[in-house]
């Protein structure tokens, strides 16, 4: 698949997980049921344009439904139960939409892997003084993440998603669970701190892998890792499920 297809893709992903969100929002407001699914067709109709545009770039292979929405009766003519039922049946066929993209044409790698450029081309621009601890670096990326659009508890978490090794639990600093993907930062101060870190990772991977499908290591250094090469040299792989960013102070 071309870059530009998938380009597109991405987009249309983010559109449906728009789409859901706008959707979350109507379900969780304070309104009276008879109020919280009104919107029900003009969620059916951008649910369908999004599929439709899908559809002309791939052959979708999920089991979508659609509507013929020109029979489809406005809020007004309908009980609230039955625009419930049409709010439920776009909001699951939307979920069948993001899971067809993600799944089948693998674009969760995609993005991971783009999430990796983008700390590595913005996170130096980020930290204005020498960091002295993993935490500010931590607090740095969140504020990346949300910079990027994105919310704790909805879009990810940080230091929940534990992990259980034999008789300890294991706490990733980060997790987008959309993408199956912990995230884990380093902060490198020398060379033999650097070492160190190295075995961490090594560490890390050996648990993290048994719950997420991809890990993204990202390594601040003020001055241990002087060839970049041979520290990176063994630890990613070459699927990209294990990524490592290597930022320079």
């Amino acid at each position: 698949m071309d870059k530009s297809t998938v380009n597109k893709l991405l987009g249309y992903r983010m559109s449906a997980l728009a789409l859901k969100q706008a959707m979350d929002v109507s379900l969780s407001s304070n309104a009276e049921n008879m109020f919280r699914y009104v919107g029900f067709r003009n969620f059916m109709t951008k649910y369908q344009q999004i599929a439709e545009s899908v559809s002309e770039l791939v052959e979708i292979t999920a089991p979508l439904g659609y509507w013929d929405i020109s029979k489809i009766k406005s809020s007004f003519e309908l009980t609230w139960p039955r625009q419930k039922e049409y709010f439920e049946a776009v909001y699951t066929n939307n979920l069948l939409l993001v899971a067809f993209l993600e799944h089948s044409v693998d674009l969760r790698a995609d993005e991971t892997r783009g999430l990796a450029d983008f700390f590595q081309a913005c996170l130096r621009k980020a930290v204005f003084d020498v960091p002295q601890k993993e935490k500010d670096i931590q607090d740095v990326v969140e504020q990346l993440l949300i910079g990027r659009g994105m919310s704790r508890g909805i879009d990810y978490e940080r230091e929940k998603g534990r992990v259980k090794v034999s008789i300890k639990e294991v706490i990733p600093d980060f997790i987008i669970i959309r993408l199956s993907l912990a995230i884990e930062i380093k902060l490198c101060r020398d060379s033999s701190h650097a070492r160190v870190i190295v075995d961490q990772i090594n560490a890390d991977i050996q648990s993290y892998q048994k719950a997420y499908a991809r890990i993204l290591f990202i390594v601040y250094d003020t001055g241990g890792i002087r060839n970049e090469a041979e520290f990176r040299n063994g630890l990613e792989t070459e699927d990209g499920n294990i990524l490592l960013v290597v930022v320079k102070h």
